[in-house]
């Protein structure tokens, strides 16, 4: 299943948001616009479902609270709500829709409540759930402190709906945090966005599983890093760790071995990134996968994602945020893939294109000339007067 339509309400920067999606989402924007904050909705989706630790309070909670997480252009409707609709692809009819609605509690203990929760099975347009309603949550107000997507007794005519959200990936791999984990030691978040436990997940696939991946990994990266082969899964000798290796030959007669602590910060972030777009079917969320690699290669990003949806039995949906023109000048990016973040004294806004867009990209212009011109901060020209 792949999200087709997205909508929200006083989430963050966002007062009002109601966008179709596609396979490919390719989010850009002014810094600050609220990139990573659209993302983060789907996230807060994942966390309330996530079977182990989930739910509603603690993902509020996780984001400083609701009054950090409500917009600030919210100035009468208290309600934070988040509504998805979810198909079987971006051209087929929802087969979805869930709608979660929230707000502060307004006395006592000044909890996070649910204000509205429905699920509607629209392939049989049937609604399986709709709260807060009279006869339980009327009786019981505790039992409104909790969404019933965190609840396996309640979800169980929709669980389909849970399962895709709490297997949710979303990554935005720090490379120095994986090269140098030992001497960090840095606290590692749920869900692990920055890769730390990168190397620890590869251990854990199945043998079979994960030397393929790596197989395909390498004929990938050899386009990238030509003197690099042979890339492979390793353990410590005397502590067990898990490593990457791989050969690099070079003028010496004898090439050597190196550890993912010697790769370079851009092959990391991409063998990560295919990592991620060859390990499961589920939604995957990529955090300016850009950084660190050259243009030449950032072109090649939706290409490659593209050509290994096609080929995957089940098309994984990948939202990507992005600055970079060398990603948006791919041809084979459809206009209707790109969100346009404005902001504006009353939120940001999301565009989607517009016919004038459309048809400048049907002429032959690429979509980072038609959008990226766009999102251009104003008055950037007056930084060099700051020197």
């Amino acid at each position: 299943m792949l999200i087709s339509r997205l909508e929200l309400k006083n989430w963050l920067n966002f007062r009002n948001v109601d966008v179709r999606l596609r396979e490919r989402v390719f989010v850009v924007g002014p810094n600050a616009s609220g990139k990573s904050n659209l993302l983060d909705a789907l996230r807060f989706l994942r966390d309330i479902a996530r079977p182990e630790g989930g739910g509603l309070q603690r993902a509020v909670k996780a984001r400083g609270g609701i009054t950090k997480l409500r917009c600030l252009s919210a100035r009468r409707d208290p309600e934070v709500r988040i509504s998805v609709e979810l198909a079987e692809s971006a051209d087929a009819a929802p087969v979805w829709r869930y709608t979660l609605g929230f707000k502060s509690e307004g006395k006592g203990l000044q909890r996070v409540m649910v204000s509205k929760e429905t699920v509607e099975d629209l392939s049989k347009g049937q609604v399986l759930l709709d709260r807060p309603d009279t006869e339980l949550d009327g009786a019981d107000r505790e039992r409104l402190t909790e969404t019933s997507l965190e609840q396996v007794n309640a979800n169980k005519d929709f669980r389909a709906i849970a399962q895709f959200f709490s297997t949710l990936t979303y990554l935005h791999l720090v490379p120095q945090l994986l090269k140098y984990s030992e001497i960090v030691g840095a606290a590692r978040l749920d869900g692990d966005p920055f890769g730390q436990s990168f190397l620890e997940h590869i251990a854990n696939t199945p043998d079979r599983t994960r030397d393929s991946r790596l197989k395909k990994i390498e004929a990938a990266l050899r386009v990238c890093v030509p003197n690099m082969r042979d890339l492979k899964f390793s353990r410590d000798g005397a502590t067990g760790r898990p490593h990457l290796e791989a050969m690099y030959e070079h003028w010496r007669p004898d090439a050597g071995w190196q550890r993912e602590e010697q790769f370079s910060d851009g092959t990391l972030r991409l063998l990560g990134i295919m990592w991620s777009l060859l390990d499961g079917d589920s939604l995957l969320l990529l955090e300016e996968p850009e950084l660190s690699l050259n243009e030449n290669i950032v072109r090649r990003i939706p290409p490659l994602i593209w050509d290994l949806q096609r080929k995957a039995k089940h098309r994984r949906q990948v939202f990507i945020t992005t600055h970079s023109e060398a990603m948006l000048s791919d041809k084979s990016i459809d206009p209707r893939e790109v969100l346009r973040l404005e902001s504006t004294a009353d939120g940001t806004r999301v565009l989607g294109v517009t016919e004038k867009e459309l048809a400048l990209v049907e002429a032959g212009y690429s979509v980072a000339e038609v959008v990226l011109s766009k999102v251009k901060p104003s008055g950037v020209e007056q930084l060099l007067l700051l020197l």
